[in-house]
């Protein structure tokens, strides 16, 4: 079973991974002195994967906060059945 920390950094690490390859290509197609971190680094990657991760992820629900026991048997109902689990 992963936690959602593992999925999330799953999902961080493709993102980075995909900002690096837009930044070579970026400082290959230009002259690199004359570029500004913010020209060259797009964040866009990175926000896109963690909204999709959050509005499409078997982990994203609304829990129920009223009831302690509920919101506890919630959690553990996602941890084993979600990505990853069983």
């Amino acid at each position: 079973v992963r936690s959602v920390g593992e999925l999330l950094t799953n999902i961080y690490k493709g993102a980075m991974s995909r900002v690096e390859k837009i930044a070579k290509d970026r400082m290959s197609n230009k002259e690199v002195f004359n570029l500004k971190p913010q020209e060259l680094i797009s964040v866009k990657p990175i926000v896109s994967a963690v909204k999709e991760f959050f509005a499409t992820s078997q982990l994203s629900q609304f829990m129920d906060q009223v009831n302690p026991l509920a919101e506890l048997t919630h959690k553990r109902r996602l941890n084993a059945l979600g990505p990853g689990g069983l």
